[in-house]
C-alpha cells in the first residue's frame, strides 16, 4: 500500500473514531467544503448532499435525533490511491417505533488533500426501512 493510501486509510479511520465518540464536530471537520456526500435510494436518508453542513444537517442531526445507540462498526478498510473503502455494519434502535435494526454497509471515500471531497454509501436499505416502519 502507498503512503498516500495508508495515510487515507488513517484519516478515514480516525473519522469513524470520531464519529463513534460522538464527536461530530471533527467529523464535519473532515469533510471538503465542497464535499459530495451520495447516500443510498430508498433509505430513510437517500439522496444527495452538497458541502459540510447539508450532510450535518442532513444525516448527522437526524441519525442523532431518531437513533438510540447508532454505532458504525467498521470491519475492514481497503484503499487504492485516493479511494478508501469501509466495508461496516450499522447498528441502532430507531425511536419512533423502538424497533432494532442491523444492516451491512459499504463507503466509498474519495479523498482530496487529507479530507473527504466524496462519499457514497450502499447499505441495506430494507433493514433501514423495517425498523423505521
Amino acid at each position: 500500500m502507498s503512503t498516500v493510501a495508508t495515510d487515507n486509510v488513517a484519516l478515514v479511520r480516525s473519522a469513524y473514531e470520531a464519529f463513534g465518540r460522538g464527536d461530530i464536530p471533527a467529523v464535519i471537520d473532515f469533510l471538503d467544503p465542497d464535499v459530495l456526500w451520495v447516500e443510498t435510494d430508498g433509505g430513510p436518508y437517500g439522496g444527495i448532499y452538497r458541502g459540510p453542513q447539508a450532510v450535518l444537517e442532513g444525516i448527522f442531526a437526524r441519525v442523532g435525533d431518531e437513533w438510540d445507540g447508532f454505532v458504525v462498526d467498521v470491519e475492514r478498510m481497503v484503499s487504492e490511491g485516493d479511494t478508501v473503502v469501509g466495508i461496516c455494519t450499522y447498528r441502532g434502535t430507531y425511536r419512533a417505533t423502538g424497533r432494532a435494526m442491523v444492516a451491512r454497509v459499504v463507503h466509498v471515500w474519495e479523498m482530496r488533500d487529507g479530507r473527504a471531497a466524496r462519499l457514497e454509501q450502499f447499505v441495506d436499505t430494507e433493514q433501514l426501512n423495517a425498523a423505521v416502519r
